[in-house]
């Protein structure tokens, strides 16, 4: 007579029925680990996720950092140009007419919708209730756009502005007054790359937010499918499994459940 293998004398054992229903309760412990070593493995991929959206945005605000330095260095110069204009006009010194040469406009900067909301939205400090949703929906193709254009017209003001600062030389004072009317437009075109920066930081540490929430709902979801292996491992032992098995497949249902819906919609 061959002798029974363990796996056939922890069946003969647990009373287990050899059919459909029953062979699924004995590979249900081996299910639950798939599914839970599943969950922590999205867990585990979501929160480096929002590690690296963490980083990112870090790099972004220095950035922005940055462009708000060189910012306050623009409108510093334009305030001591204007400082010079009036300590020269203190002194008696006059403008020759027709001498001076003003400063030009800079091209419109070239942005979407969405970004111009979200732009507005950040000027006027909206609440995260009012600018998050903007931030949420705005796509990352139409704000490096907005980013692109912002920069290319620092570069066509500084193409636009190379021949008239020459032309302005023709007194101190012209000097002064066009320099003074440059600087200022250069410092808010500055602005305009620090903000479209903060904006994405801001969108980065949503995303960041929302793939740490997504991890420790995923986390949950492997708890419960955890929970499931135990309650099942027991049940293969115990008299009365029915109720066991009940709650094992019930925890491994709904973390199969919770799982998808975290996936799909948060």
């Amino acid at each position: 007579m061959a002798k029974s293998t363990p796996l056939q004398q922890l069946q003969e054992q647990a009373d287990v029925p050899q059919t459909k229903m029953g062979k699924l309760f004995m590979a249900m412990p081996v299910i639950m680990t798939v599914i839970a070593t599943l969950l922590a493995g999205l867990a585990s991929g979501e929160m480096t996720k929002a590690q690296y959206d963490r980083a990112y945005a870090a790099q972004l605000q220095s950035k922005a950092g940055d462009q708000w330095a060189f910012f306050q260095a623009k409108r510093l110069r334009g305030e001591l140009q204007r400082n010079t204009i009036d300590v020269l006009a203190s002194t008696g010194a006059m403008l020759p007419a027709g001498s001076a040469v003003g400063a030009p406009k800079p091209s419109a900067l070239v942005a979407a919708p969405e970004v111009s909301a979200a732009l507005e939205a950040a000027n006027a400090d909206a609440p995260p209730e009012t600018i998050n949703p903007l931030l949420q929906a705005l796509a990352e193709a139409p704000l490096a756009a907005a980013l692109k254009s912002a920069k290319d017209r620092v570069a066509n003001y500084d193409t636009l502005t190379a021949p008239l600062i020459r032309a302005a030389e023709v007194t101190a004072i012209s000097r002064l007054t066009f320099n003074a009317a440059r600087y200022d437009v250069e410092a808010k075109l500055v602005a305009d790359i620090a903000r479209i920066y903060e904006i994405q930081v801001r969108k980065t540490n949503l995303s960041a937010e929302r793939h740490h929430l997504r991890s420790q709902r995923f986390f949950f979801g492997m708890l419960a499918a955890q929970a499931a292996v135990i309650v099942s491992t027991f049940a293969l032992a115990a008299r009365q499994r029915n109720l066991l098995w009940g709650f094992a497949a019930a925890a491994g249902v709904l973390a199969v459940v919770f799982a998808i819906y975290v996936y799909v919609y948060v």
